[in-house]
């Protein structure tokens, strides 16, 4: 599966803070989007006697811009594959921020404005409840991608997958009865073994067994950001 970033929504780009770069680099533009298809489709058929390649997106879950999100996967869902929601952006500190760039960034514009990691990990997890509940029309895609990425930078904060409190555990405990009950399926994201300040696979362990014991569906993803990434991980935990 090929799940680039998609665009995000002009608007929402107005009413982000933080490290700009932050944003920019975070998906393509809606220009790119006629040469994506059209790279894509190009591969797909100069591979298919090796290769099955689905086509799509990750979509942002952009709290407050729903009608953007559904209008968007509307339009180009048709022509896809496969597809990947998750959350990368929370309102904070001067408003929507980033919580997978830097660890000081994240620590200043979202730790520092709820009040602690622990509060952090709290909006990060009711934010994932809400994308799994939100009307984005019937190209909504099922996956829900790496529900723990706001432990990308646990290590700067003193703090593992080993640890949560038990309001933190309860929270991924709501975000899995809500995934068996809409019939979705999660990330399985090896991304986070390889990010200095995580070493740990999205979701950890403690919650993998938690949704293996409700017997939800998971899909390996290595979330690649370039060749060197694709399959990292899978020998060892898949």
């Amino acid at each position: 599966s090929i799940v680039e970033h998609a665009p995000l929504s002009s608007e929402f780009m107005k009413n982000t803070a933080g490290n700009q770069e932050a944003v920019t680099t975070a998906s393509m533009s809606m220009s790119d989007l006629p040469y994506y298809f059209k790279k894509m489709n190009q591969m797909k058929k100069k591979y298919a006697s090796d290769l099955l390649i689905h086509i799509g997106f990750e979509v942002d879950y952009l709290i407050g811009y729903e009608d953007f999100t559904r209008d968007f996967l509307n339009e180009y869902g048709p022509q896809t594959d496969d597809g990947v929601l998750s959350l990368h952006f929370l309102e904070g500190q001067g408003g929507f921020r980033s919580i997978d760039f830097t660890a000081e960034d994240y620590n200043e514009g979202i730790v520092q404005f709820y009040g602690g990691f622990e509060q952090a990990q709290l909006v990060y997890l009711a934010g994932v409840k809400q994308s799994i509940e939100a009307d984005l029309g019937a190209f909504k895609p099922r996956r829900i991608g790496h529900i723990s990425l706001c432990q990308k930078f646990q290590q700067f904060f003193g703090a593992d997958g080993r640890d949560f409190t038990a309001e933190v555990i309860a929270e991924f405990e709501a975000i899995l009865a809500l995934v068996k009950k809409r019939g979705y399926e999660l990330d399985f994201n090896t991304a986070g073994l390889f990010k200095p300040l995580c070493k740990e696979t999205y979701p950890p362990k403690e919650i993998v067994t938690l949704a293996r014991a409700l017997e939800i569906p998971f899909v390996y993803g290595s979330d690649s950001h370039g060749v060197a990434d694709i399959g990292r991980g899978y020998n060892t935990y898949c």
